[in-house]
């Protein structure tokens, strides 16, 4: 395995330098050495990762806005509502505009907002995106059992296996989760979930019921096994290191990365509750959580405020997000939008997703959807230019037919 670049300070490097002599003279120097996770290593940036961002955004933009319509009473909104909601949005042009580039996404039509007031314009899905909404319920309905394994997987590495609603609800998009998941697969499943607490004061809880040992492998663990079958020889579980081209690795940082991958692989479903927060046993358990929750992730990539909502479930530190960039062979660090976000850079060849989750296949419809509007917007505005290009070439042949008037002698 080839390691390529990290950047720490000389004081570490000399430290981990002559640990051993160190320990011997001094054993309270282990503190020291077991504050090695708190280095720091130079960002460096990735344009294809970034680029696989970027890609999503006008995806996103279109999202938000078909959820901010689908929520309202009806899925109708007046088209005025819409336009004040722009900022919250992240609209950059006006709602209707929006509209009218997104044809096969919502219709204009004229209602009233109460019965003797003015008509208004109101905005309404159109039977496309209806027809889309269909197919996706139809999606999540058969890998139902995919979703339920990624929401007991969350569960069993969770402290106390229970982990509060609304921080799931707010991750659902990450994962995948419909958006009735909480009330659907708990009535359906109680032999895994019960919700706890006052769901109508913001304080419930999802607990796990029962424990399922086939859900208990991570990726890696996973990874291993088959690796293993393939091949004859056992395969020790452990981390995909892959550094982007540029990075070049000292030998003493090199040194450090083969120790702590030469250490056991803590599995994220293990119980760590004995372990002290600033061991690098510790430090291994974190990186495999969120490995872990970066593969069960559509993208294999969260926004980093999304995971901090967790910290207390899965006993991350506060300097958690420092993990990212203290191993940049195993994820990448994000700046892209001002947004950031963990990427799992073993999950991507340049800006491609290498194996796709099935339950996006929603996502790629919903593109089918969009690209198919923007492309009949395009062909009508370019029949539009054609038509007056057409109209202005007979009207010139028409005035240059017309006989020439002749003046009387």
């Amino acid at each position: 395995m080839v390691f390529r670049n990290f950047t720490i300070s000389y004081e570490i490097i000399k430290s981990l330098r002559n640990s051993k002599k160190s320990l011997q003279l001094n054993p309270n120097l282990g503190h020291q050495i077991r504050s090695i996770s708190s280095l720091k290593v130079v960002w460096k940036k990735d344009r294809k990762l970034d680029e696989a961002i970027e890609q999503d955004k006008r995806y996103k933009l279109c999202a938000r806005v078909v959820k901010e319509v689908l929520n309202e009473p009806g899925q109708v909104i007046p088209l005025r509502y819409l336009e004040k909601r722009r900022e919250r949005l992240r609209l950059t042009f006006k709602a209707k505009t929006f509209v009218e580039m997104n044809p096969f996404l919502f219709e204009i039509y004229y209602d009233r907002i109460k019965p003797k007031s003015d008509l208004v314009q109101f905005v309404r899905p159109t039977t496309r995106l209806r027809a889309f909404l269909d197919e996706e319920q139809r999606i999540y309905a058969e890998n139902e059992p995919l979703i339920v394994s990624k929401l007991c997987k969350l569960l069993m590495m969770a402290k106390d296996k229970v982990i509060n609603a609304d921080k799931l609800v707010h991750a659902k998009r990450e994962f995948g989760f419909p958006n009735d998941f909480l009330v659907k697969l708990v009535r359906k499943y109680p032999n895994y979930f019960r919700l706890n607490g006052l769901p109508e004061e913001g304080q419930s809880f999802l607990e796990l019921v029962d424990w399922n040992p086939e859900f208990a492998k991570s990726t890696i663990e996973l990874r291993a096994e088959e690796e293993t079958r393939k091949t004859g020889v056992r395969i020790r579980p452990n981390f995909d290191v892959k550094l982007p081209s540029g990075f070049f690795l000292r030998n003493e940082m090199r040194e450090w990365t083969r120790d702590w991958l030469e250490q056991d692989y803590i599995s994220p479903y293990e119980d760590v509750s004995h372990l002290d927060q600033a061991s690098k046993e510790m430090e291994k358990r974190t990186v495999g959580v969120l490995h872990e929750l970066l593969s069960l992730s559509l993208l294999k990539r969260v926004p980093v405020p999304i995971l901090g909502k967790f910290c207390d479930e899965f006993r991350f530190s506060n300097a958690f997000s420092s993990v990212f960039t203290r191993h940049s062979g195993i994820f990448y660090l994000s700046l892209k939008g001002g947004i950031k976000t963990a990427v799992l850079r073993e999950a991507y060849k340049d800006e491609q997703l290498i194996d796709r989750d099935p339950l996006l296949d929603i996502k790629d419809k919903f593109l089918r959807l969009l690209e198919e509007g923007w492309q009949e917007r395009k062909d009508r505005l370019k029949k539009q230019r054609e038509d007056v290009q057409k109209d202005r070439e007979m009207l010139l042949a028409a005035k240059s037919e017309e006989p020439e008037e002749r003046l009387c002698d």
